[in-house]
């Protein structure tokens, strides 16, 4: 397990994360223009794009498949959609953005009136200048989403609407990759892949998580990690019906999205509210020295909240940067390639790493000489001269460590209660142990 810890700490510290973030941004360049839906070729070739990067086992449920209370729905594709006006003009085309139909629309081709049109249309008076995202996944419709700028100046026209678009028996795709570690203890992190052009909402996390498990190949792990792309809410619902006998493994998780933008970071507590992954992810944030938000559980959201769900109370939070609904851009084409920045990507996989670096190393000690201090000198641990001084936070450390390590105090614990950094506890509990003072409580 040391030869494990120090791998951890040498990735942590000798990362080059501007690079990193860099290429998180390049993926979710890539990814940007493809038109995805909770099914669809879309979505396959999101996935595919990934398989690229590591070895995703893709997954796919037929369509009429019950899952629990739900039921995999027909899968949807589109190859175009348009509005032309009575002199053949295009005035809304797919092509130019896939946020200009509403997801899941059945296929049309008719000419109808404007006082018709208009039924058929969404926008978003607040933010005249945005398309806005709307989906119909499990009522048949069909609809346009146009910047409300651009619905004023429509006029009275006989306008001819396309949608070239299936609606048929199919499957649901969704994409899994196991990391084993030396435990069968799994921490599970997801995200989903379901929306389409949008880089904060949705890319963000696939970006994220990707570049997460490329990096986490190269070390040999404690816990095992599981990595979900997956269609929001039916993805994650379904992936819990087929796996519900392994449950029990996940000890930690982290549903990721949102994770781009310039906000400051958030993170979403699991429904328990007092989970070792609360604990461990509200310490990373206090360490990290910069604004953060903590928001207790609440059942909207993403799929945090299919995972902590009653029937599982899965010990699953969510850490992002504006959380979903209170940006702005949310579920609009200004959600787009200005929205999020490599630096905030970057910023972000620190805060995932440093997580991850807790989990690993988050042992409890217990003292091999609780009845008074141990004589340090003799040890090498503190200089032979009374009341000559060795670095006063070692000291401050060893002190805590030695009177904290009863079996019953984890290292993230001894952090906490002393408010010394994690990683200088962890760095005086391994020397302790080294010295024969400490040993890991089983």
């Amino acid at each position: 397990f040391q030869d494990i810890q120090k791998k951890i700490e040498n990735l942590f510290e000798n990362l080059d994360y501007k690079t990193v973030g860099y290429e998180m941004y390049q993926l979710i360049e890539k990814l940007f223009p493809i038109c995805r839906s909770i099914t669809g070729n879309g979505v396959r070739e999101t996935l595919e794009i990934i398989k690229h990067q590591i070895p995703l086992e893709i997954h796919e449920i037929p369509s009429g498949t019950d899952v629990y209370d739900w039921t995999i729905p027909k899968e949807w594709n589109i190859i175009d959609a348009y509005i032309e006006n009575s002199s053949g003009e295009k005035i809304v085309d797919f092509k130019k953005s896939n946020l200009h139909v509403l997801s899941y629309s059945i296929p049309i081709d008719k000419k109808i009136t404007l006082v018709e049109l208009k039924e058929h249309i969404f926008t978003l008076p607040e933010h005249p200048d945005w398309i806005p995202y709307r989906t119909s996944y499990y009522e048949e419709n069909w609809g346009f989403c146009l910047p409300f700028n651009q619905f004023k100046e429509l006029k009275e026209d006989t306008y001819h609407v396309v949608i070239d678009s299936t609606l048929e028996n199919g499957s649901l795709t969704y994409g899994e990759f196991f990391l084993k570690g030396e435990k069968e203890d799994e921490i599970l992190l997801s995200c989903y892949v379901c929306h389409p052009s949008m880089c904060n909402d949705n890319l963000s996390g696939v970006s994220l998580l990707t570049y997460l498990s490329k990096i986490l190949i190269n070390v040999n792990l404690k816990y095992s990690y599981r990595f979900l792309f997956i269609p929001e809410t039916i993805g994650a619902i379904t992936w819990l019906c087929f796996n519900e006998k392994n449950l029990a493994n996940i000890k930690h998780g982290l549903v990721a999205t949102c994770l781009g933008d310039k906000g400051k970071s958030t993170y979403k507590k699991s429904r328990r509210g007092n989970a070792m992954i609360d604990k461990i992810v509200q310490k990373v944030l206090e360490e990290s020295r910069e604004p953060y938000d903590i928001m207790d559980f609440n059942p909207l959201g993403s799929d945090e909240r299919q995972f902590c769900s009653p029937g599982f109370d899965l010990p699953i939070g969510s850490l992002m940067r504006s959380p979903y609904c209170e940006y702005s851009e949310y579920h609009t084409s200004a959600d787009d390639l200005n929205c999020v920045g490599s630096d905030y990507l970057e910023n972000t996989l620190k805060k995932y790493l440093k997580t991850i670096y807790i989990i690993e190393n988050n042992e409890t000690f217990t003292s091999l000489n609780p009845k008074g201090e141990p004589q340090l000198g003799k040890r090498g641990l503190y200089n032979k001269i009374g009341a000559s001084n060795i670095h006063p936070l070692n000291k401050k450390a060893i002190a805590w460590v030695l009177n904290l390590t009863d079996g019953k105090n984890s290292i993230l614990d001894i952090s906490n209660r002393s408010g010394i950094d994690f990683v200088t506890i962890k760095k005086i509990a391994d020397n302790l142990q080294k010295k024969g003072l400490l040993e890991v409580f089983k």
